[in-house]
């Protein structure tokens, strides 16, 4: 017996939808109020309305934080980009002449106020850092004759004051300069300006307390400075020490094949007004650092405009005019390092955009799932409304006041939380404005739903889903090829929204061509199904092929609104994340085959200069574990090749194992070659010339002719003859290198090549066991090679040649024999915050994605529960298994996640094959890189057989958890529709 439905409410739907003013009066007592809206719907259905929130809140939390942690990864990329370049390129430099009179400490506070005053609207200076003072332009040679002169030559100084010096430097000797002015003297009578010089500086020029340092006359000036004070330099790598080298130490200044030394001495306040007299042309400086902990990704547009202005512009006019100094000049780099932060944050763009946009257009299609699942479900309610006399205007009104009860608190508390707790950056309106269009969204869905679902119908249209669809096509073929024309990020322009959603349009034609094909595929297979034997897989697949294929509204028996739009999520999540996947990997690829070409393998050992590797060393390398090819070889930079047509040629000699060698160019993909070129074939005689292999470059510099002469540094010869010719080798891997390749035999020995200076290996060596390697291998005394590469020339006259450390002073192993790995260069490549940022954005939007598809499959099943429970409950009184239920439902869901997942890896592949060539990937490598980005099929059917699986998961586990349930009410309830 069937029970029939109960009758509906009179407070819950024909109150609600008349108007007070229409109920008609009960009595003589007052008129019953009618129910409320929104409280008797939310207490009706208190679990939807709390899933409705939980979606919002989700939906537009994601919405305001991807925003901000864009702008949080840009913010920490520029800023650490600045911080690597160092403090004197991101500093204001301002210059001018010292005036001939009235020079004091007081004079350049004033000139250094006016120029603090013009900043800190879009960039500020660090107080704190700011260093000025006044220096003399020339440097004057000292007579002393017992200072140090190395060649003969005297030692040159100036003069320079820096207010902030006497906080990094500690007094070791004497005082410091005086700041009170001494009474001038008349020509020769001047007294000696008071300087202070360093420790360091003054042992190697041979300078001491006390002594008066002599220059050569000047017109109306002194020739000499006393030194008061010695002091040693707290922080030689201080930025007060920008551009003033050689106050810590004394320089070196190189003149041919000759040096002299050049300090810099400090003097005192007191002398200021008398500094000229040293050199006639004095310069007042400041030097006024730019915080770039303050500056924004979003402000560099106006911040290079405010700091062109400081530097030639309105600002520099009104500063000139201020500080009465007309020729006071500012210089500076920023306005080209903001460019080069600007042109980074573009090209990095992209990869950081896909992931949102996946993101977004996933959520709009579960959003959109939502408004139709709610529509579905109250379907008889709002039609026995609008039959009851209400209105279409005010149902969708209070359907709009309902939503907004549940969806407006919870966007504001997910907005809330995005922009106070998670993720504080300065700039709020992208975020507002993301979260407002997601709420707005959330909010409409349901009633735009039930807007239509009231609408009259209208004769069936068969021109409107080919229109549409053909507008899709239509912008997906424009954004493909305006994207292959121009890039995703145009040259100095922000990425094109319509060319950063190319992948997802594509996705979009993708779902498209799948929902016409799933219904005839999936009939196909039902039809193949039914004939075998068995029920459950036809049946299933029978109901995937109707429900996909199927138009018309809920009462109408379809369901093809739902589930197209869950398989449009699923071909979303997937074609975004395996497009970011391969983007990915191919940054990878690129870093690694990048690290491998500087190294010259996965490790290597070098000794500097024309130093040999200690005994053994190779070999123990070469047997170390993860070393799969050891390659030790001799390399000469010094060499000439001659008899050629320019008559000789300097080249780069390199002698290998020729088979080891052959598999290391293999494996670095530089110079492939076959090493029986090497081999000389038959046993040739004694005085054969040895075979070798050329750059291309130097092939066609040296000539044809059937034999050459190297010379070795070291003078000796040996004749060699062109085997074959190489574009680069992984010893030299630059492409117009001069280089010669030799095989390693007693031939080559006679040059001195029979003991490696190199070692290169394959595999994955360890470094640190490797440079412990190293280090075992150093003799106990070391004496070996210094760390430079050419010694400095020893003092030839009086006075010690200070400064300069003994010739056995022992090194560092890493100093002495360079260790390097491709990890440790892949690692170095991978340390810019701007690539770290772009990928962790990547991949939480990928797992976002991956959450709402998964979500639009969980919604297309919550719809079709009813009419599910109901024949699983039919076919239980049938005799049908619990199993074979669970087997049904599968049967029925997977063949969409399947073909969504196998579309959306198909539509990934595509995108990386028509997008892919336009992509520049040499920021997010860490160097320059050709452009394109490779296809490799993992990476994609990674990200499809992941989401695959995940999604098989769920339905598995709401399948055996509420099916069991369900059937059961069905059973004893009976069939109510």
């Amino acid at each position: 017996m069937t029970t029939p439905p109960p009758a509906t409410p009179r407070s819950t739907t024909q109150r609600s939808a008349d108007p007070p003013s229409a109920s008609p009066p009960s009595g003589p007592g007052p008129r019953p109020r009618p129910a409320p809206w929104v409280r008797t719907r939310l207490r009706a259905a208190p679990l939807g309305a709390l899933l409705a929130a939980a979606l919002a809140f989700v939906a537009v939390l994601l919405a305001a934080a991807l925003p901000r942690a864009q702008d949080r990864g840009a913010d920490q990329a520029l800023r650490s980009f600045l911080e690597h370049t160092g403090a004197g390129r991101t500093s204001l430099q301002v210059t001018a002449p010292a005036p001939a009179s009235g020079q004091s400490a007081g004079a350049l506070d004033r000139t250094l106020a006016s120029l603090l005053a013009r900043t800190g609207n879009t960039f500020r200076v660090d107080p704190d850092a700011v260093v000025h003072g006044t220096r003399t332009v020339k440097r004057q040679p000292l007579l002393n004759p017992e200072l140090s002169r190395p060649h003969r030559l005297a030692p040159e100084m100036s003069l320079l004051y820096i207010e902030q010096a006497r906080d990094h430097v500690k007094l070791v000797e004497g005082r410091w300069p005086s700041d009170d002015p001494r009474p001038a003297g008349s020509g020769a009578d001047e007294p000696p300006l008071r300087v202070a010089l360093s420790k360091e500086a003054a042992d190697t020029i041979g300078a001491r307390v006390g002594s008066v340092l002599r220059s050569a006359p000047l017109t109306g000036g002194t020739a000499s400075v006393e030194v008061t004070g010695l002091y040693a330099v707290t922080d030689k790598t201080a930025d007060v020490w920008v551009n003033a080298d050689c106050v810590p130490r004394a320089c070196k200044k190189f003149l041919g094949e000759s040096y002299l030394w050049e300090a810099d001495a400090l003097i005192g306040a007191g002398d200021l007004d008398r500094m000229h007299l040293w050199a006639h042309d004095a310069e007042d400086f400041w030097r006024l650092p730019v915080d770039v902990g303050t500056l924004r990704a979003d402000r560099l547009d106006a911040t290079k405009e405010e700091i062109a202005s400081y530097v030639a512009g309105p600002t520099a006019a009104a500063l000139t005019f201020e500080t009465r100094r007309e020729r006071l000049r500012t210089t500076a780099w920023l306005p080209e390092l903001l460019e080069q932060a600007h042109a980074r944050t573009q090209a990095a763009a992209p990869l950081a955009a896909i992931g949102p946009a996946g993101v977004g257009g996933v959520a709009f299609v579960v959003l959109c799932l939502a408004g139709a699942l709610a529509g579905d479900r109250r379907e008889a309610e709002l039609r026995l409304l609008l039959a009851r006399g209400g209105s279409r205007a005010g149902i969708v009104g209070r359907l709009v006041g309902e939503g907004a009860v549940t969806v407006l608190p919870a966007a504001a508390a997910a907005t809330t939380l995005a922009v106070l707790l998670l993720l504080p950056t300065p700039r709020l309106a992208p975020a507002l404005v993301s979260a407002a269009a997601v709420a707005l969204v959330a909010l409409l869905a349901f009633p735009v739903r039930a807007a239509v679902m009231l609408s009259p119908r209208r004769p069936a249209g068969r021109w409107r889903r080919p229109v549409a669809e053909l507008l899709v096509l239509t912008a997906t073929a424009a954004a493909v090829l305006e994207v292959r024309r121009r890039g995703v990020a145009p040259a100095g322009e922000d990425p094109d929204p319509l060319l950063v959603a190319a992948p997802l349009l594509l996705a979009l034609c993708g779902g498209l061509v799948l929902a016409r094909l799933l219904p005839l595929v999936t009939g196909l297979l039902a039809r193949a199904a039914g004939r075998r034997p068995g029920l459950v897989g036809f049946l299933g697949l029978a109901r995937a092929a109707r429900g996909s294929g199927s138009r018309g509204t809920a009462a109408a028996g379809g369901r093809s609104g739902p589930s197209v739009l869950s398989t449009v999520a699923l071909l979303l999540a997937v074609t975004a994340g395996g497009f970011g996947a391969a983007v990915l990997e191919s940054v990878d690829s690129s870093r690694l085959t990048v690290a491998r070409l500087t190294v010259g393998g996965d490790a290597a050992i070098s000794a500097y200069g024309k130093a040999l590797l200690p005994d053994g060393l190779a070999k123990a390398a070469g047997e170390l574990p993860g070393v799969r090819t050891s390659v030790p070889l001799w390399i000469d930079h010094d060499s000439t090749l001659l008899g050629g047509p320019k008559g000789s040629t300097q080249v780069t000699v390199i002698v290998a194992e020729p088979a080891a060698y052959a598999e290391l160019s293999r494996a670095l993909g530089c110079g492939s070659f076959d090493p029986g070129l090497l081999s000389g074939g038959a046993a040739q005689p004694a005085d054969a010339p040895v075979p070798a292999l050329v750059s291309s470059g130097l092939a066609g510099r040296a000539g044809a002719q059937d034999a050459y002469v190297l010379r070795p540094g070291d003078g000796r010869e040996l004749r060699a003859r062109v085997a074959g010719v190489i574009d680069c080798t992984p010893a030299r891997p630059a492409r117009d290198a001069a280089t010669v390749v030799l095989p390693s035999g007693p031939a080559t020995a006679l040059i001195g090549a029979d003991r490696p200076n190199r070692w290169f290996g394959l595999g994955s060596p360890d470094g640190e066991r490797l440079r412990a390697l190293v280090g075992a291998a150093l003799p106990a005394s070391p004496t070996g090679p210094a760390p430079a590469a050419t010694a400095a020339p020893a003092a030839t006259t009086e006075g010690p040649a200070a400064g300069q450390p003994p010739a056995s002073v022992a090194q560092p192993a890493d100093e002495v024999y360079p260790v390097r790995t491709s990890a440790d260069v892949v690692a170095e490549l991978g340390a810019d915050p701007l690539q770290r940022s772009a990928q962790r954005l990547f991949w939480a939007s990928v797992a976002a994605a991956a959450g709402f598809a998964l979500l639009a499959v969980l919604l297309t099943l919550m719809r079709t529960v009813p009419e599910r429970a109901a024949l699983l409950a039919r076919l239980r009184t049938m005799g049908l298994r619990r199993r074979q239920g669970v087997a049904l439902i599968l049967a029925e869901t997977l063949p969409q996640t399947v073909a969504a997942a196998l579309g959306g890896a198909g539509v990934a592949a595509a995108a990386v094959a028509l997008l892919g060539p336009a992509l520049d990937l040499s920021t997010l490598v860490g160097t320059r890189v050709p452009t394109g980005v490779r296809l490799t099929a993992w990476p994609v059917l990674t990200q499809a057989l992941g989401l695959a699986a995940l999604v098989a998961a769920a339905v598995l586990v709401e399948a055996a958890t509420s099916g069991r349930r369900q059937i059961t009410t069905e059973l004893r309830a009976g069939d109510q529709r």
